[in-house]
């Protein structure tokens, strides 16, 4: 269900990277993992693909169904949080994140780890519902943070994070927003 309502958002996140082939990216808290694929398929067979998920069993499940891509040395999966990310400093050219930050209590944590992570020409593309659709579904009083993309902008700022775009995927008021950051120097 994950890979069928979100695929739209994550293949415009994933263009808006605009990734070379060769290049090292990730999905940061990739859940059904179909990010994982479409990042692998754009970074090519010399490229790299790493996967942090706070769910063991998304990170079992994805392993089992990307076993030859995890064999081969293009996937590497982890278990984790955005807010520690287990990835080396300068690793990564690009990364996604999708429908994740509704989730993260520190939130200015996790985006200067994503600007650790990243390269100093990398870009983290941050997928979120529109926060007025967000409140009207019957699920959002359970564990979701909504926040606005300005909101979030402010916060990627104080992590040391400048947004570069801020797209929409959807259909009017209620499209999902793409905000892409670059570091702020």
């Amino acid at each position: 269900m994950l890979n069928r309502s979100n695929h739209g958002l994550i293949a415009a996140a994933i263009d808006a990277l605009a990734l070379e082939p060769g290049t090292v990216a990730a999905d940061l808290g990739f859940g059904g993992g179909v990010g994982l694929e479409l990042l692998l398929q754009r970074v090519g067979p010399k490229g790299q693909v790493y996967g942090v998920d706070l769910s063991p069993t998304m990170v079992s499940r994805a392993s089992r169904r990307l076993k030859s891509d995890v064999a081969s040395g293009r996937l590497h999966l982890h278990t984790g949080s955005i807010t520690q990310l287990p990835l080396e400093d300068g690793l990564i050219h690009g990364a996604i994140t999708i429908n994740t930050i509704y989730f993260i209590a520190d939130l200015d944590r996790a985006f200067s780890e994503m600007a650790r992570v990243i390269t100093r020409a990398g870009r983290i593309v941050v997928g979120i519902g529109d926060p007025a659709m967000m409140a009207r579904l019957p699920t959002t009083p359970y564990g979701f943070t909504l926040r606005s993309a300005d909101e979030v902008a402010a916060v990627a700022k104080g992590g040391g994070l400048a947004l570069r775009d801020h797209g929409r995927v959807g259909h009017g008021d209620e499209a999902a927003h793409l905000l892409v950051f670059t570091h702020a120097s």
